[in-house]
Protein backbone atom coordinates (compact mmCIF):
# COMPACT_ATOMS: atom_id res chain seq x y z
CA UNK A 1 0.00 0.00 0.00
CA UNK A 2 0.93 3.40 -0.94
CA UNK A 3 0.00 6.60 1.06
CA UNK A 4 0.21 10.28 -0.45
CA UNK A 5 0.23 12.64 2.19
CA UNK A 6 -0.60 16.23 1.06
CA UNK A 7 0.29 19.33 3.16
CA UNK A 8 -2.37 19.55 5.77
CA UNK A 9 -3.57 21.25 9.41
CA UNK A 10 -5.04 19.41 11.92
CA UNK A 11 -7.66 19.91 14.14
CA UNK A 12 -11.07 18.92 16.01
CA UNK A 13 -11.14 16.19 19.05
CA UNK A 14 -9.86 12.19 18.81
CA UNK A 15 -9.45 9.09 21.13
CA UNK A 16 -6.18 7.49 21.16
CA UNK A 17 -5.92 3.78 20.31
CA UNK A 18 -5.79 0.72 22.72
CA UNK A 19 -1.99 0.16 24.14
CA UNK A 20 -0.73 -3.17 22.55
CA UNK A 21 1.68 -3.49 25.58
CA UNK A 22 -1.32 -3.38 28.05
CA UNK A 23 -3.83 -5.83 25.09
CA UNK A 24 -0.75 -8.24 24.91
CA UNK A 25 0.43 -8.09 28.63
CA UNK A 26 -3.74 -8.88 29.37
CA UNK A 27 -4.10 -11.76 26.73
CA UNK A 28 -1.18 -13.33 28.12
CA UNK A 29 -2.42 -12.40 32.08
CA UNK A 30 -6.01 -14.08 31.10
CA UNK A 31 -4.06 -17.37 30.00
CA UNK A 32 -1.85 -17.55 33.14
CA UNK A 33 -5.12 -17.10 35.15
CA UNK A 34 -7.41 -19.96 35.88
CA UNK A 35 -10.90 -18.62 35.51
CA UNK A 36 -13.47 -15.95 33.62
CA UNK A 37 -11.97 -12.70 32.54
CA UNK A 38 -13.76 -9.81 30.46
CA UNK A 39 -11.28 -7.56 28.78
CA UNK A 40 -12.81 -3.81 27.42
CA UNK A 41 -11.05 -1.58 24.84
CA UNK A 42 -9.76 -4.41 23.20
CA UNK A 43 -6.65 -3.41 21.11
CA UNK A 44 -7.31 -4.25 16.85
CA UNK A 45 -3.73 -4.28 15.71
CA UNK A 46 -1.88 -7.11 13.87
CA UNK A 47 0.43 -7.79 17.02
CA UNK A 48 -2.75 -8.14 19.17
CA UNK A 49 -4.41 -9.90 17.15
CA UNK A 50 -1.18 -12.47 17.40
CA UNK A 51 -1.56 -12.48 20.81
CA UNK A 52 -5.28 -13.54 20.92
CA UNK A 53 -3.84 -16.50 18.31
CA UNK A 54 -1.02 -17.65 20.66
CA UNK A 55 -3.46 -17.47 24.30
CA UNK A 56 -6.05 -20.13 22.08
CA UNK A 57 -3.22 -22.13 20.95
CA UNK A 58 -2.36 -22.86 24.20
CA UNK A 59 -6.01 -23.43 25.35
CA UNK A 60 -7.56 -20.14 26.29
CA UNK A 61 -11.15 -19.75 24.74
CA UNK A 62 -12.27 -16.38 23.17
CA UNK A 63 -15.78 -14.99 22.70
CA UNK A 64 -16.28 -11.54 21.71
CA UNK A 65 -19.15 -9.96 23.18
CA UNK A 66 -22.19 -7.27 22.31
CA UNK A 67 -20.37 -4.25 23.68
CA UNK A 68 -17.04 -5.27 21.55
CA UNK A 69 -14.88 -6.23 24.59
CA UNK A 70 -13.88 -10.40 24.71
CA UNK A 71 -14.50 -12.77 27.35
CA UNK A 72 -11.80 -15.14 27.59
CA UNK A 73 -11.98 -18.45 29.99
CA UNK A 74 -8.38 -20.31 30.62
CA UNK A 75 -7.39 -23.49 32.58
CA UNK A 76 -3.79 -22.30 32.38
CA UNK A 77 -1.65 -23.65 30.03
CA UNK A 78 -2.97 -26.61 28.29
CA UNK A 79 -2.35 -26.24 24.16
CA UNK A 80 -4.39 -27.30 21.52
CA UNK A 81 -1.59 -26.65 18.69
CA UNK A 82 1.91 -28.12 18.62
CA UNK A 83 3.02 -24.57 17.16
CA UNK A 84 1.98 -20.98 18.44
CA UNK A 85 3.21 -18.26 15.88
CA UNK A 86 3.84 -14.58 17.19
CA UNK A 87 3.88 -12.97 13.96
CA UNK A 88 5.89 -10.16 13.69
CA UNK A 89 5.75 -8.71 17.57
CA UNK A 90 8.75 -8.82 19.41
CA UNK A 91 6.54 -8.82 22.93
CA UNK A 92 4.91 -11.48 21.76
CA UNK A 93 7.88 -13.74 20.76
CA UNK A 94 9.65 -12.58 24.18
CA UNK A 95 6.46 -12.41 26.55
CA UNK A 96 4.84 -15.92 25.54
CA UNK A 97 7.77 -18.04 25.39
CA UNK A 98 8.45 -18.70 28.70
CA UNK A 99 4.44 -19.75 28.81
CA UNK A 100 4.84 -22.05 25.97
CA UNK A 101 7.94 -23.44 27.51
CA UNK A 102 4.85 -24.11 30.76
CA UNK A 103 3.57 -27.32 28.68
CA UNK A 104 5.25 -30.71 28.82
CA UNK A 105 4.16 -31.80 25.02
CA UNK A 106 6.61 -30.60 22.61
CA UNK A 107 5.95 -26.93 21.27
CA UNK A 108 7.61 -25.11 18.19
CA UNK A 109 7.09 -20.99 17.78
CA UNK A 110 7.54 -19.38 14.63
CA UNK A 111 6.86 -15.82 13.44
CA UNK A 112 7.04 -13.52 10.09
CA UNK A 113 8.25 -11.03 8.57
CA UNK A 114 11.30 -9.09 10.70
CA UNK A 115 10.98 -11.09 13.76
CA UNK A 116 12.62 -14.05 12.18
CA UNK A 117 15.67 -12.22 11.87
CA UNK A 118 16.00 -10.48 15.17
CA UNK A 119 18.02 -12.44 18.12
CA UNK A 120 16.39 -14.47 20.69
CA UNK A 121 19.66 -16.44 22.17
CA UNK A 122 18.63 -15.50 25.64
CA UNK A 123 15.66 -18.43 25.27
CA UNK A 124 18.59 -21.10 24.52
CA UNK A 125 20.55 -19.50 27.65
CA UNK A 126 18.20 -18.80 30.27
CA UNK A 127 15.37 -21.66 29.52
CA UNK A 128 17.17 -24.70 30.11
CA UNK A 129 18.20 -23.69 33.70
CA UNK A 130 14.66 -23.70 34.68
CA UNK A 131 14.38 -26.94 33.31
CA UNK A 132 13.51 -26.81 29.37
CA UNK A 133 14.63 -28.64 26.46
CA UNK A 134 15.14 -25.94 23.66
CA UNK A 135 16.67 -25.75 19.73
CA UNK A 136 16.75 -22.70 18.18
CA UNK A 137 18.05 -21.66 14.80
CA UNK A 138 21.05 -20.55 15.88
CA UNK A 139 19.39 -17.67 18.35
CA UNK A 140 16.46 -17.01 15.79
CA UNK A 141 13.06 -18.59 15.24
CA UNK A 142 11.65 -21.05 15.03
CA UNK A 143 12.16 -22.56 18.40
CA UNK A 144 11.38 -25.90 19.53
CA UNK A 145 11.16 -26.60 23.28
CA UNK A 146 9.53 -28.96 25.55
CA UNK A 147 8.81 -28.31 29.08
CA UNK A 148 7.56 -27.94 32.16
CA UNK A 149 9.20 -24.76 32.99
CA UNK A 150 10.12 -25.24 36.84
CA UNK A 151 11.14 -21.57 38.58
CA UNK A 152 14.38 -21.71 39.76
CA UNK A 153 16.74 -18.89 41.69
CA UNK A 154 18.49 -17.51 37.95
CA UNK A 155 20.37 -14.65 37.12
CA UNK A 156 19.29 -12.21 33.45
CA UNK A 157 20.78 -9.79 31.48
CA UNK A 158 18.49 -6.91 31.28
CA UNK A 159 20.10 -4.38 28.88
CA UNK A 160 18.79 -5.92 25.62
CA UNK A 161 15.20 -5.63 26.48
CA UNK A 162 12.48 -5.92 29.67
CA UNK A 163 9.94 -8.00 27.87
CA UNK A 164 11.36 -11.29 28.33
CA UNK A 165 11.28 -10.58 31.87
CA UNK A 166 7.69 -9.59 31.62
CA UNK A 167 7.65 -13.60 29.79
CA UNK A 168 9.72 -14.95 33.06
CA UNK A 169 7.71 -13.13 35.92
CA UNK A 170 3.85 -14.34 34.22
CA UNK A 171 5.80 -18.01 33.99
CA UNK A 172 6.61 -18.15 37.35
CA UNK A 173 2.95 -16.76 38.78
CA UNK A 174 1.45 -19.20 36.71
CA UNK A 175 3.89 -22.02 38.01
CA UNK A 176 2.78 -21.05 41.55
CA UNK A 177 6.62 -20.03 42.03
CA UNK A 178 7.66 -19.77 45.61
CA UNK A 179 10.67 -18.58 47.72
CA UNK A 180 12.87 -17.99 44.52
CA UNK A 181 13.88 -15.16 42.74
CA UNK A 182 14.98 -13.76 39.59
CA UNK A 183 17.92 -11.64 39.42
CA UNK A 184 18.28 -8.80 37.34
CA UNK A 185 21.32 -7.28 35.46
CA UNK A 186 21.23 -3.83 34.04
CA UNK A 187 17.86 -3.46 33.52
CA UNK A 188 16.48 -1.32 30.69
CA UNK A 189 12.65 -0.24 30.23
CA UNK A 190 11.96 -0.12 33.53
CA UNK A 191 8.71 1.08 32.95
CA UNK A 192 7.22 -1.67 31.14
CA UNK A 193 7.76 -3.68 34.01
CA UNK A 194 5.78 -1.77 35.65
CA UNK A 195 3.24 -2.18 33.69
CA UNK A 196 3.73 -6.12 33.38
CA UNK A 197 3.39 -6.21 37.46
CA UNK A 198 0.14 -3.46 37.08
CA UNK A 199 -1.64 -6.09 35.06
CA UNK A 200 -0.59 -9.18 36.94
CA UNK A 201 -1.87 -7.23 39.92
CA UNK A 202 -5.21 -6.57 38.10
CA UNK A 203 -5.71 -10.35 36.97
CA UNK A 204 -4.93 -11.55 40.67
CA UNK A 205 -1.85 -13.29 39.66
CA UNK A 206 0.79 -13.78 42.69
CA UNK A 207 2.85 -10.42 42.13
CA UNK A 208 6.44 -10.50 42.92
CA UNK A 209 8.36 -7.90 45.05
CA UNK A 210 10.45 -5.79 43.07
CA UNK A 211 13.57 -4.68 44.68
CA UNK A 212 14.81 -1.43 42.96
CA UNK A 213 14.68 -3.62 39.36
CA UNK A 214 17.36 -6.29 40.69
CA UNK A 215 15.94 -8.65 41.79
CA UNK A 216 11.95 -10.11 41.88
CA UNK A 217 11.25 -11.81 44.73
CA UNK A 218 8.55 -14.74 44.66
CA UNK A 219 7.54 -15.44 48.13
CA UNK A 220 4.12 -17.32 48.95
CA UNK A 221 1.74 -17.90 46.18
CA UNK A 222 -1.32 -16.17 46.07
CA UNK A 223 -4.73 -17.79 46.46
CA UNK A 224 -6.73 -18.34 43.74
CA UNK A 225 -9.56 -15.57 42.84
CA UNK A 226 -12.24 -17.42 41.46
CA UNK A 227 -14.18 -14.43 40.50
CA UNK A 228 -14.50 -12.92 36.74
CA UNK A 229 -12.01 -10.23 36.10
CA UNK A 230 -12.93 -7.23 34.22
CA UNK A 231 -9.61 -5.54 32.67
CA UNK A 232 -9.91 -2.43 30.44
CA UNK A 233 -6.99 -1.88 28.13
CA UNK A 234 -5.27 1.79 28.44
CA UNK A 235 -5.04 4.47 25.57
CA UNK A 236 -1.60 3.65 23.70
CA UNK A 237 1.15 6.44 24.61
CA UNK A 238 3.13 4.84 21.65
CA UNK A 239 0.55 5.08 18.86
CA UNK A 240 -0.91 8.46 20.62
CA UNK A 241 2.52 10.37 20.63
CA UNK A 242 2.57 10.30 16.66
CA UNK A 243 -1.40 12.32 17.18
CA UNK A 244 0.34 14.57 19.65
CA UNK A 245 3.41 15.64 17.08
CA UNK A 246 0.82 16.02 14.53
CA UNK A 247 -1.14 19.00 16.64
CA UNK A 248 2.58 20.21 17.88
CA UNK A 249 3.21 20.76 14.34
CA UNK A 250 -0.12 21.24 12.39
CA UNK A 251 -2.92 22.55 14.69
CA UNK A 252 -4.75 22.45 17.83
CA UNK A 253 -6.35 18.89 18.82
CA UNK A 254 -7.47 17.38 21.77
CA UNK A 255 -6.72 13.54 22.34
CA UNK A 256 -8.93 11.94 24.62
CA UNK A 257 -8.27 8.35 26.42
CA UNK A 258 -4.63 8.74 27.50
CA UNK A 259 -4.39 8.09 31.21
CA UNK A 260 -1.63 10.37 32.66
CA UNK A 261 -0.94 7.79 35.25
CA UNK A 262 -0.29 5.25 32.71
CA UNK A 263 3.02 3.49 33.79
CA UNK A 264 3.67 3.09 30.14
CA UNK A 265 7.14 4.40 29.00
CA UNK A 266 6.34 6.08 26.10
CA UNK A 267 4.48 8.77 28.41
CA UNK A 268 7.42 11.06 28.74
CA UNK A 269 6.91 11.93 25.25
CA UNK A 270 5.39 15.14 27.45
CA UNK A 271 8.37 16.00 28.62
CA UNK A 272 9.77 16.70 24.87
CA UNK A 273 6.72 18.21 24.21
CA UNK A 274 7.05 20.39 27.22
CA UNK A 275 10.28 21.13 26.66
CA UNK A 276 10.12 22.31 22.57
CA UNK A 277 7.70 25.15 23.48
CA UNK A 278 4.25 23.94 22.06
CA UNK A 279 1.32 24.92 23.72
CA UNK A 280 0.20 21.55 25.62
CA UNK A 281 -2.68 22.00 28.22
CA UNK A 282 -2.90 18.02 30.06
CA UNK A 283 -5.99 17.48 32.01
CA UNK A 284 -7.25 14.64 33.53
CA UNK A 285 -9.28 13.27 31.03
CA UNK A 286 -7.79 14.56 27.91
CA UNK A 287 -4.55 16.52 26.28
CA UNK A 288 -5.12 19.67 24.42
CA UNK A 289 -2.09 20.36 22.06
CA UNK A 290 -1.34 23.11 18.87
CA UNK A 291 1.48 24.56 17.14
CA UNK A 292 3.69 27.26 18.82
CA UNK A 293 7.44 28.34 17.39
CA UNK A 294 9.04 24.84 18.19
CA UNK A 295 12.76 25.05 19.73
CA UNK A 296 15.41 22.15 19.71
CA UNK A 297 15.44 19.64 23.01
CA UNK A 298 17.31 17.12 24.29
CA UNK A 299 15.68 13.56 25.60
CA UNK A 300 16.94 10.43 26.90
CA UNK A 301 15.35 7.89 25.10
CA UNK A 302 16.94 5.07 26.88
CA UNK A 303 13.87 3.54 28.34
CA UNK A 304 11.21 4.47 25.47
CA UNK A 305 12.96 3.08 22.28
CA UNK A 306 9.86 3.69 20.33
CA UNK A 307 9.56 7.57 21.33
CA UNK A 308 12.60 8.27 18.32
CA UNK A 309 10.63 7.95 15.33
CA UNK A 310 7.62 10.79 16.68
CA UNK A 311 10.76 12.36 18.08
CA UNK A 312 12.25 13.03 14.72
CA UNK A 313 8.95 13.85 13.22
CA UNK A 314 9.04 16.77 16.13
CA UNK A 315 12.51 17.88 15.91
CA UNK A 316 12.30 18.15 12.15
CA UNK A 317 10.55 21.47 13.16
CA UNK A 318 12.59 22.56 16.32
CA UNK A 319 15.18 25.91 15.60
CA UNK A 320 18.35 24.56 16.28
CA UNK A 321 19.98 20.55 17.23
CA UNK A 322 17.99 18.24 19.18
CA UNK A 323 19.95 15.43 20.99
CA UNK A 324 18.18 12.53 21.46
CA UNK A 325 20.11 9.63 23.72
CA UNK A 326 19.55 6.13 23.41
CA UNK A 327 20.41 4.91 19.97
CA UNK A 328 22.02 1.82 21.00
CA UNK A 329 18.37 0.82 21.67
CA UNK A 330 17.29 0.78 18.17
CA UNK A 331 19.30 -1.71 16.67
CA UNK A 332 16.92 -4.83 16.92
CA UNK A 333 13.68 -3.44 15.80
CA UNK A 334 11.54 -3.83 12.70
CA UNK A 335 14.74 -1.85 11.55
CA UNK A 336 17.45 -0.47 12.46
CA UNK A 337 15.76 2.88 13.01
CA UNK A 338 18.57 4.53 14.07
CA UNK A 339 19.88 4.33 10.31
CA UNK A 340 16.68 4.16 8.78
CA UNK A 341 15.75 7.22 10.06
CA UNK A 342 18.89 8.94 9.23
CA UNK A 343 18.25 7.90 5.78
CA UNK A 344 14.25 8.42 5.34
CA UNK A 345 13.93 12.01 6.88
CA UNK A 346 17.33 12.52 4.87
CA UNK A 347 15.03 12.14 1.66
CA UNK A 348 12.92 15.25 3.71
CA UNK A 349 15.61 17.65 3.54
CA UNK A 350 16.42 16.58 7.40
CA UNK A 351 20.09 16.08 8.25
CA UNK A 352 20.54 13.04 10.80
CA UNK A 353 23.91 12.45 13.23
CA UNK A 354 24.47 9.93 14.51
CA UNK A 355 27.20 9.49 17.31
CA UNK A 356 27.65 6.33 19.25
CA UNK A 357 25.10 6.81 21.95
CA UNK A 358 23.28 10.09 20.46
CA UNK A 359 21.46 11.04 17.07
CA UNK A 360 21.50 14.86 16.53
CA UNK A 361 18.47 16.22 14.30
CA UNK A 362 19.17 19.57 12.93
CA UNK A 363 15.82 21.07 12.82
CA UNK A 364 13.97 24.10 11.92
CA UNK A 365 15.61 24.31 8.04
CA UNK A 366 12.50 23.18 6.34
CA UNK A 367 10.95 19.63 5.64
CA UNK A 368 10.59 18.96 2.32
CA UNK A 369 8.07 16.56 0.39
CA UNK A 370 9.83 13.48 -0.85
CA UNK A 371 8.90 9.46 -1.78
CA UNK A 372 10.23 7.43 1.41
CA UNK A 373 9.71 3.71 2.45
CA UNK A 374 8.58 2.57 5.71
CA UNK A 375 11.09 -0.17 5.45
CA UNK A 376 8.16 -2.42 6.68
CA UNK A 377 8.26 -0.57 10.02
CA UNK A 378 4.84 0.87 11.46
CA UNK A 379 6.53 3.81 13.49
CA UNK A 380 8.52 4.97 10.60
CA UNK A 381 5.51 5.21 8.42
CA UNK A 382 3.48 6.89 10.92
CA UNK A 383 6.70 9.02 11.28
CA UNK A 384 6.78 9.81 8.15
CA UNK A 385 3.24 10.44 7.64
CA UNK A 386 3.31 13.16 10.85
CA UNK A 387 6.48 14.88 9.42
CA UNK A 388 4.70 15.39 6.01
CA UNK A 389 1.91 17.21 7.71
CA UNK A 390 4.49 21.01 6.85
CA UNK A 391 6.51 20.01 4.15
CA UNK A 392 6.70 21.71 1.10
CA UNK A 393 5.06 19.16 -1.13
CA UNK A 394 3.67 16.10 -1.25
CA UNK A 395 4.64 12.77 1.02
CA UNK A 396 4.60 9.73 -0.16
CA UNK A 397 5.34 6.67 1.65
CA UNK A 398 5.72 3.27 0.52
CA UNK A 399 4.78 0.06 2.25
CA UNK A 400 2.47 2.89 4.20
CA UNK A 401 0.69 -0.41 5.17
CA UNK A 402 3.08 -1.25 7.91
CA UNK A 403 1.27 0.66 10.14
CA UNK A 404 -1.42 -2.05 10.74
CA UNK A 405 1.06 -3.77 13.36
CA UNK A 406 0.75 -1.52 16.16
CA UNK A 407 -2.28 1.34 14.87
CA UNK A 408 -4.17 -0.20 11.56
CA UNK A 409 -6.30 2.90 12.12
CA UNK A 410 -3.99 5.81 12.06
CA UNK A 411 -4.81 7.03 8.05
CA UNK A 412 -8.54 6.72 9.39
CA UNK A 413 -7.86 8.92 12.84
CA UNK A 414 -5.51 11.45 11.16
CA UNK A 415 -7.88 11.95 7.91
CA UNK A 416 -10.75 12.76 10.45
CA UNK A 417 -8.51 15.43 11.91
CA UNK A 418 -8.59 17.19 8.08
CA UNK A 419 -5.22 15.56 6.90
CA UNK A 420 -5.16 15.31 2.97
CA UNK A 421 -4.33 12.16 2.21
CA UNK A 422 -4.90 9.04 -0.21
CA UNK A 423 -4.25 5.30 -0.17
CA UNK A 424 -3.41 3.28 -3.03
CA UNK A 425 -3.39 -0.73 -2.41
Amino acid sequence: MKATIQPSSVSGEIFAPASKSSMQRACAASLVRKGESIIYNPGVSNDDQAALRVIQALGATINKQEDGSLKIVSKGVNPISNEVNCGESGLGIRMFAPLVAMSRQPMAIVGEGSLLSRPMGFFDEILPQLGVQITSNHGKLPIHLQGPLQPQNITIDGSLSSQFLTGLLMAYAAAEAQDVTIQVIDLKSKPYVDLTLKVMEAFGLNVPVNNNYESFEFKNASASNTNTIHYTVEGDWSGGAFLLVAGAIAGNITINGLDINSTQADKTILHALNDCGCKLSIQADQIEIGPAPLKAFQFDATDCPDLFPPLVALASYCNGNTVIEGVHRLTHKESNRALTLQDEFGKMGVNIELQDNIMVVHGGSGVKGATVHSRHDHRIAMACAVAGLKAEGETIIEEAGAVGKSYPNFYEHIQSLGVSLKLDY
